[in-house]
C-alpha cells in the first residue's frame, strides 16, 4: 500500500488524522493525493510546512464554519476531503511511479504536489496519459506551461520570471545602485530559470550593470567555500540567489561567516522559508522574496483579504508554534483554488462529484481569493496562474525576538508577470511589454 510509504512520523500522523472518522460512500468524500517532501533537504523549509498548513487547512474545511466566505461551507461542495500524502523525495521516476500509483490504485479524485521543478516537467504528460486532474502548486520553472501544453494540469501559483523581475524592480524602486552583480544558484532548472529571469529583468532596469560571474553549484551541494571566495574576489555589488531549503541556509551560514553580506548586497528571490530556522544568524538588509505575497509580507499587508490571512496565519501559529511561511501559503492557495473548482463545477453538473474532465473545464481561467492574494489562472489558456508579489527588506527586532520584514513593496500580478501568450524570455527581451504597474 503506498500509505506504508510515506515515512517519518509526521506523515504517519498527519495521513491517520486526515482519514480518521466513520467511513464514507464515495461519492461522500473527495480524495486527494498530495505529494510534498517528507524527508530530505527539502523538507525542512517547504515539504513539511506545506503538508502543515495543507493538513490545517483540510480539518479547518471538513469541520466547517472555520473560515470567512466563500470558504465556510464544509469540505469540498459539501464532501468530506480525504487526504493520501505521499513524500516526494527520490527523484522525478520515482516520482512518477508514485503518481501512478495514486491515480490506479489508491483512485484519487485530484492529484496536488511537487516543490521541484524536475518533478514538475515529469509528471504533466503522465497526468494527461491518465486522465488525471492535477495541481502544481509550488514548482517554478517556466518551462512547464511555456515549453508544453496539457489538458489535467495547472499550476495555482506564478512561475520564477515574477520573483525575478520583482526583485530587479525592488532595486529600482529603491534607487539601488548596481554597477555590477553577481549570481549563486543551484545548478537545475529552478535555479538555471530563476538566474536567467534575473539578468533578463537587470538588462532592461540596469542595463550598464556587469556581470561578474554566474556559479552553478550542483543540487545539495551543502559547501559553498569554493562559490564565496569567487564572490569576493569579484566584489559585484549585489548578488543574487534563488537557492533554497538546506542550499540555502548553508550559503547564508558561510556567506555571513566570511562577511559577504557586508561587501555585496544579497539579493534572495525566494528567502523567507529559512527565517524560522536561522532567526537572528540571518543577516539585516537582505531584499527578500517570498515567491508571492506570502509569509511575513502577507501578514503586514491588510486590506481585505485580512480576515482570511489572519484566520489561517493564527490557526498555524496556535498549531505550530512558528509563523507561516511561503510553502503552508501556496499550500493554501491550492486547496482554496481546488475548492473553487470543485463547487463550480458541481454548481454545473447539478451537484454530483465532478470527473476529470469536469474539474479541468471549471479550473481553466478561475480566479479566486488566498491569503496570497487574488490568484488568476491567466497564462498558458487558463492553466497558470499568476498573482502578486512583495519583497522587503530582512530587519531582527531584538526586543521582540523575531525578524521583521520592512521596506516592503507590493506588485500588481500584470506588473511583474508576462501577458497570456508570450514566453517570459521573449517578454524580458522585449522590455516587459503590457507589464501594468501602479
Amino acid at each position: 500500500m503506498m500509505k506504508s510509504k510515506i515515512g517519518g512520523a509526521l506523515a504517519a500522523t498527519a495521513l491517520a488524522t486526515c482519514m480518521a472518522g466513520p467511513a464514507t460512500a464515495a461519492d461522500d468524500t473527495f480524495k486527494i493525493g498530495v505529494i510534498t517532501f517528507l524527508s530530505g533537504q527539502a523538507a525542512e523549509s517547504f515539504g513539511v510546512p506545506a503538508w502543515n498548513g495543507g493538513k490545517l487547512l483540510v480539518d479547518m474545511l471538513n469541520e466547517g464554519g472555520k473560515l470567512p466566505a466563500p470558504y465556510d461551507k464544509m469540505g469540498f461542495g459539501g464532501m468530506k476531503i480525504e487526504a493520501v500524502i505521499v513524500d516526494e523525495a527520490g527523484g522525478a521516476t520515482k516520482q512518477v511511479q508514485e503518481f501512478r500509483n495514486l491515480v490506479q490504485r489508491e483512485e484519487v479524485d485530484a492529484v496536488v504536489g511537487y516543490v521541484s521543478s524536475g518533478d514538475c516537467l515529469a509528471i504533466p504528460p503522465v497526468a494527461d496519459e491518465l486522465k488525471a486532474f492535477t495541481i502544481l502548486y509550488d514548482c517554478g520553472t517556466p518551462r512547464v506551461f511555456e515549453d508544453g501544453s496539457y489538458e489535467y494540469v495547472f499550476r495555482t501559483a506564478a512561475h520564477a520570471t515574477m520573483d525575478n523581475v520583482s526583485l530587479a524592480r525592488y532595486l529600482k524602486s529603491r534607487s539601488f545602485d548596481v554597477p555590477s552583480f553577481a549570481g549563486l544558484n543551484q545548478d537545475y532548472a529552478w535555479g538555471q530559470d530563476s538566474w536567467a529571469d534575473f539578468t533578463g529583468a537587470m538588462k532592461q532596469l540596469y542595463p550598464d550593470a556587469e556581470v561578474k560571474t554566474a556559479l552553478f553549484p550542483k543540487f545539495g551541494a551543502g559547501q559553498y567555500g569554493t562559490e564565496i571566495s569567487a564572490l569576493l574576489r569579484e566584489k559585484p555589488a549585489l548578488v543574487h540567489s534563488s537557492n533554497w531549503g538546506g542550499d540555502l541556509q548553508g550559503f547564508l551560514i558561510q556567506a555571513t561567516a566570511r562577511g559577504l553580506h557586508k561587501r555585496a548586497q544579497l539579493a534572495l528571490a525566494a528567502g523567507d522559508h529559512v527565517i524560522p530556522q536561522l532567526q537572528d544568524k540571518m543577516p539585516d538588509g537582505i531584499f527578500l522574496g517570498a515567491r508571492g505575497v506570502n509569509g511575513l509580507a502577507a501578514h503586514a499587508r491588510g486590506g481585505e483579504l485580512k480576515e482570511l490571512t489572519d484566520t489561517m496565519w493564527d490557526a498555524y501559529e496556535v498549531e505550530y508554534n512558528t509563523f507561516p511561511v511561503q510553502a503552508p501559503f501556496r499550500m493554501w492557495q491550492a486547496l482554496f483554488g481546488l475548492k473553487t473548482a470543485v463547487e463550480k463545477a458541481m454548481a454545473d453538473n447539478g451537484g454530483t462529484k465532478p470527473t476529470s474532465e469536469e474539474l479541468a473545464a471549471a479550473m481553466k481561467g478561475l480566479s479566486w481569493d488566498a491569503p496570497s492574494g487574488r490568484i488568476e489562472m491567466a497564462l498558458a489558456g487558463g492553466h497558470q496562474a499568476i498573482q502578486p508579489n512583495a519583497i522587503g527588506t530582512t530587519k531582527w527586532n531584538a526586543d521582540a525576538g523575531e525578524m521583521e520584514l520592512v521596506d516592503v513593496e507590493y506588485y500588481a500580478a500584470r506588473c511583474v508577470n508576462p501577458p497570456e501568450g508570450m514566453k517570459s524570455q521573449d517578454w524580458l527581451a522585449q522590455g516587459f511589454p503590457g507589464a501594468e504597474c501602479d
